[in-house]
C-alpha cells in the first residue's frame, strides 16, 4: 500500500476530487454546456438546494483525506457510490464528457483493490 504507484494514484485522485469539488462552489474551470437531458437533470439537482453542495463537500473532504493519507480505506469506500454515479451520469446523459469519470472510477477501483485486505472483516 505504500508503493510509489499507490501513492501516485492516491494523490492524483485526491487532486482531481478537490479541483472538481471546489469548482462546484466557485466555478474556475469552464465546463462545456451539457446536452439538454443532462442539463435538465443537473438543474433538478441544483433546485433541491443541497444535493450538489453535499456532493461537493464529500468530494473535497475525500480528496483532502487522500492527500494527507488519513482514513484512506474508509474514504475510498465512501467515494465508490459517488464515482459510480458520476460514471453512470456520463454514460446515460453526457457521453462526450465521460473521460474524467472513467479516470475517477479507475483510480478508485485501483485503490480499493490495493486496500482490499482492510475489508476482509466485512466479509467474514
Amino acid at each position: 500500500m505504500n508503493s510509489q504507484f499507490t501513492k501516485i494514484v492516491r494523490i492524483l485522485l485526491g487532486v482531481i476530487l478537490i479541483v472538481f469539488g471546489l469548482n462546484k462552489f466557485h466555478p474556475f474551470i469552464p465546463l462545456p454546456q451539457p446536452p439538454e437531458a443532462a442539463a435538465n437533470f443537473l438543474n433538478s439537482l441544483a433546485d433541491t438546494g443541497y444535493i450538489l453542495t453535499v456532493v461537493a463537500i464529500f468530494e473535497v473532504f475525500i480528496g483532502f483525506m487522500l492527500l494527507i493519507k488519513k482514513w484512506v480505506p474508509f474514504v475510498i469506500l465512501l467515494l465508490a457510490p459517488i464515482s459510480l454515479n458520476i460514471l453512470l451520469f456520463h454514460m446515460f446523459l453526457d457521453i462526450p464528457a465521460i473521460a474524467t469519470a472513467i479516470v475517477v472510477v479507475a483510480l478508485n477501483a485501483m485503490l480499493i483493490y490495493k486496500y482490499r485486505q482492510n475489508y476482509s472483516a466485512l466479509f467474514t
